[in-house]
């Protein structure tokens, strides 16, 4: 990839690293590693998702920093990463099918747009948006049970103690009996509650962060131009750290548009998949209904509850991805001298 800016009424070059497709790829090292790196990635970021997924579930408004106090005081540590196991069991299938769909659509969509003529911004645009779309759908075939059963075991807390007591959830003993009594109750159906909501919510979600990431990468790339190159006999060249730290502020940029756009369908979707009426023998609610009682608890801005925690985690956790995810392709080349 190359930025032009003028200087000078000249035109000069700046060399960013190659792109790597999904032909240059070695799939079963890229798998492999992606298992790996992602699970730490995603054990790191963990205790603010539970912080997040309580604060949609609660009826009553609890400060972020006031429940995490909580957790610790009456749960310990632990109770950061109840359901963890869950959620790493499903974590390492959902992120292969979403980093294949991820690359296979971004590799042929954009060739495919650059064929129909759009320009090279554009086409990167496009695919990449096509290509978060595609990846966040292939994903929740298997990430909605995992969300169902983890979301329901992050709430369960100490039972005196715990600030979700009061809304009378189920108990279960680890991952495996929660699969087990949700099936009994529910069939097939009750792991995959919510499916509908979650696709549209991560689709769009998903589409929205990788197109605002093309664009946030090369603005930010256009700004700073080359005052964090170094020239060579063949134009400028970032260095590695001008390169990560790009990719992490672009990731940053892009997850805030991305949070905002969708928090109100993230919060419908959790209390769709952990308040399903079990405790209290009622039948489990809609989406109007729960829209309805979210509204009625706090007005509008019920529905952004937990906004901060998921700013922060879909932040964290995109920067890190990225970074990773770049590092993680060019561990995974075929040919790793073409692309030093």
């Amino acid at each position: 990839m190359s930025l032009s800016a003028a200087e000078d009424d000249s035109a000069t070059e700046i060399h960013l690293p190659a792109d790597i497709n999904w032909e240059m790829l070695d799939k079963s090292k890229f798998f492999f590693l992606g298992a790996a790196l992602f699970s730490g990635v995603s054990a790191a970021l963990y205790p603010i998702v539970v912080l997040k997924t309580r604060q949609q579930v609660i009826t009553t408004q609890i400060p972020c920093l006031k429940m995490a106090v909580s957790i610790l005081r009456n749960e310990g540590f632990r109770g950061f990463y109840r359901g963890f196991g869950t959620s790493l069991t499903g974590t390492i299938p959902a992120r292969a099918l979403y980093m294949g769909a991820l690359e296979m659509t971004k590799s042929n969509v954009g060739t495919a747009t650059v064929q129909l003529g759009f320009s090279e911004a554009s086409a990167s645009t496009i695919a990449n948006a096509a290509a978060g779309l595609s990846a966040a759908m292939a994903a929740q075939l298997v990430w909605t049970p995992i969300d169902v059963v983890s979301q329901r075991l992050m709430v369960q807390g100490n039972g005196n103690t715990s600030c979700c007591s009061a809304l009378r959830l189920k108990n279960y003993n680890g991952g495996i009996d929660a699969f087990r009594k949700i099936i009994y109750s529910d069939g097939l159906r009750g792991l995959y509650r919510g499916f509908g909501i979650s696709i549209l919510t991560y689709a769009p979600s998903n589409a929205v962060w990788w197109g605002s990431y093309s664009v946030a990468h090369r603005v930010i790339w256009g700004c700073i131009g080359c005052y964090c190159c170094k020239k060579d006999e063949n134009g400028y060249r970032p260095d590695g750290k001008s390169v990560v730290a790009v990719q992490g502020l672009s990731a940053a940029m892009a997850s805030g548009v991305s949070a905002l756009v969708t928090m109100p369908l993230d919060t419908v979707k959790t209390r769709l998949q952990v308040l399903d009426g079990e405790g209290n023998g009622q039948k489990s609610p809609t989406i109007l209904q729960t829209v309805r009682n979210l509204v009625k608890e706090g007005g509008f801005s019920a529905c952004y509850r937990g906004l901060g925690p998921r700013w922060a985690s879909m932040s964290m956790s995109a920067t890190t991805m990225i970074t990773t995810y770049e590092f993680l392709k060019r561990l995974s080349t075929k040919n790793q001298e073409s692309f030093a």
